[in-house]
């Protein structure tokens, strides 16, 4: 046997062959594990490609395999997503990357411009082959990102639920839930004039919600108006708009439901501007119980939830939808609702007959 100096670079295993002197093919059945590769061969090829820092070359072994290894995030890249630092997927990638640990599968996020069609984004990443499988979130009301998916053959789950054709995986904030205790819990303390805050774009929840907080309007006996629907985008930013539009209606409103849970802040910033204290002068709902929210005074009335676990749940429902991991998850493949808890602040504390 000849004997080596250790490589200045150990590049692939081409080099950790001839360093060994022994075949290409012995060192990568060794390295994949196959039966047919004796022991002290199998020991001698791990023990030299730790100490020589071997890294398997993936991109060539993904086109072997046919895989990538990788599980694409496609999310909204934005000016106000930048500045958001309360961001929703911060949170819900915790989970995934828990999930995807256990099969060494790696998460790859693929920010798509606001200017930029999504479906065309998408379209690129799905001619790239760059992932396995997709997340897409920010479903739109009719999302053709599903059908191009469903025609490419490429698994994926869905943040949000969508009018498109299809049985897809998805899983969903409880919207209804939120609009139904919140206009209920207004309406036990004597609130008539509820606005809500939806957001601007074509995003379906917005779509679910407004639809929801109608339903529950009509079970309390009072009258939909569509001037109490603000739609504004879904950011702090959106949250002082919407107060400021609140602030120019006729007959304000006594009490508001934020759908997005920055929202709070700039709300309460132009409410204060205009000498109007919320919690006093106009109830406050918002949407999730966000760290930065809960500095606000009065504290806030909102919804609390997971985000880890939802990601968890999230990781889960997607892999149940891959050939290869399938078995392993039977019971994750059922699309979920996810719910969220109130939690009771002092923003909608006051009582209209109170007030009187």
């Amino acid at each position: 046997m000849r004997t080596k100096g250790k490589p200045s670079s150990m590049r692939g295993i081409r080099q950790l062959a001839e360093h060994l002197d022994i075949s290409i093919g012995t060192v990568s059945r060794a390295l994949n594990g196959k039966p047919d590769v004796n022991e002290e061969t199998r020991r001698r090829v791990l023990a030299a490609a730790e100490e020589l820092g071997y890294v398997a070359n993936q991109s060539g072994r993904s086109l072997r395999q046919g895989e990538t290894k990788v599980i694409g995030l496609m999310i909204e890249s934005s000016q106000e997503a930048v500045e958001n630092a309360d961001n929703f997927f911060l949170g819900v990638t915790s989970g995934l990357q828990h999930v995807f640990a256990r099969h060494k599968l790696d998460l790859l996020m693929l920010p798509c411009p606001s200017d930029e069609d999504p479906c065309e984004y998408l379209k690129r990443m799905v001619a790239r082959r760059v992932v396995d499988a997709m997340i897409i979130s920010n479903t739109q009301r009719i999302d053709r990102r599903i059908d191009l998916l469903s025609r490419a053959r490429i698994p994926f789950a869905a943040v949000g639920r969508s009018l498109s054709a299809g049985n897809f995986p998805w899983i969903d904030l409880d919207f209804e839930g939120v609009a139904e205790r919140a206009v209920e819990r207004l309406a036990a303390r004597g609130h008539r004039r509820i606005a809500i805050t939806a957001p601007s774009s074509e995003v379906n929840l917005g779509y679910v919600f407004v639809e929801s907080y109608r339903r529950a309007l009509e079970k309390h006996g009072i009258p939909f108006n569509p001037s109490l629907v603000i739609r504004v985008k879904s950011s702090e930013q959106g949250g002082y708009q919407a107060a400021h539009e609140l602030l120019l209606l006729e007959d304000r409103p006594t009490a508001v439901v934020l759908i997005y849970e920055l929202m709070a802040i700039g709300l309460y910033r132009r409410m204060m501007e205009s000498g109007i204290v919320p919690g006093r002068d106009l109830a406050v709902i918002g949407f999730r119980d966000a760290p930065r929210a809960r500095f606000l005074q009065p504290s806030l009335s909102c919804f609390r939830m997971s985000l880890y676990d939802l990601g968890i749940a999230l990781g889960e429902m997607l892999l149940a939808n891959m050939p290869a991991y399938r078995e392993l998850y039977p019971d994750c493949g059922r699309n979920i609702i996810w719910p969220l808890e109130l939690v009771q602040g002092e923003s909608d504390a006051f009582e209209i007959e109170a007030m009187v």
